[in-house]
């Protein structure tokens, strides 16, 4: 089993940062890609970025890159997500996820990842 267990959401002004950490525990292994999701209100679940355990590459979509850093502490066994110039549509909850090597290093589907977080409130005012 792995589990994970975000942490790090609040209530902020729109401009400010966010750290979010996702502390895992189990066999998550070098091929393992750790992903970040969120879900706004009312909306799916959507990709935001990963990072390899291997390398530590990363990738990010499209509305967060440049804003957003996902780092690593192998002893730790930590995930965070930087949010930097946080907007109001950032809001909603956050999730990290894990999923197994045999999907490539891209994942982008919620499909792909096998173990989720119970997820850790970002809300971004005006």
């Amino acid at each position: 089993q792995v589990q994970l267990v975000e942490s790090g959401g609040g209530l902020v002004q729109a401009g400010a940062s966010l750290r979010l950490s996702c502390a895992t525990s189990g066999r998550t292994g070098s091929t393992y890609n750790m992903g970040w999701f969120r879900q706004a209100p009312g909306k799916e679940r959507e990709f935001v970025g990963l990072i390899n355990w291997s390398g530590g590459a990363t990738y990010y979509v499209d509305s967060v890159k440049g804003r957003f850093a996902i780092s690593r502490d192998n002893a730790e066994k930590t995930v965070y997500l930087q949010m930097n110039s946080l907007k109001p549509e950032d809001t909603g909850v956050y999730y990290c996820a894990a999923s197994p090597g045999y999907y490539g290093p891209r994942v982008y589907s919620p499909h792909e990842y096998q173990y989720w977080g119970q997820g850790t409130q970002v809300t971004v005012s005006s």
